[in-house]
């Protein structure tokens, strides 16, 4: 059965938006296996400690990821 794992820095996306992540990864999967999957399609978020999450050996803090979320549109969704 599909199981999706979603890592995310704590503090950036709101319960609702953890929600919409579960839902549409969900669609998506149910997309590619039919409907008879939907119900055995596990999803986890696990959130990560801000300042644990490094890319380039430099580490990344929810203030980082809100500050880089702020210079970006928000996608329609």
């Amino acid at each position: 059965m599909p199981f999706i794992n979603v890592k995310l820095i704590e503090g950036v996306f709101s319960p609702e938006q953890k929600q919409q992540i579960v839902r549409k990864l969900t669609d998506a999967m149910v997309s590619i296996e039919g409907e008879a999957m939907r119900g055995v399609t596990w999803t986890v978020i696990e959130e990560v400690k801000s300042g644990d999450w490094a890319i380039g050996g430099q580490p990344l803090t929810t203030a980082d990821v809100l500050a880089l979320a702020a210079t970006r549109p928000a996608m329609a969704g």
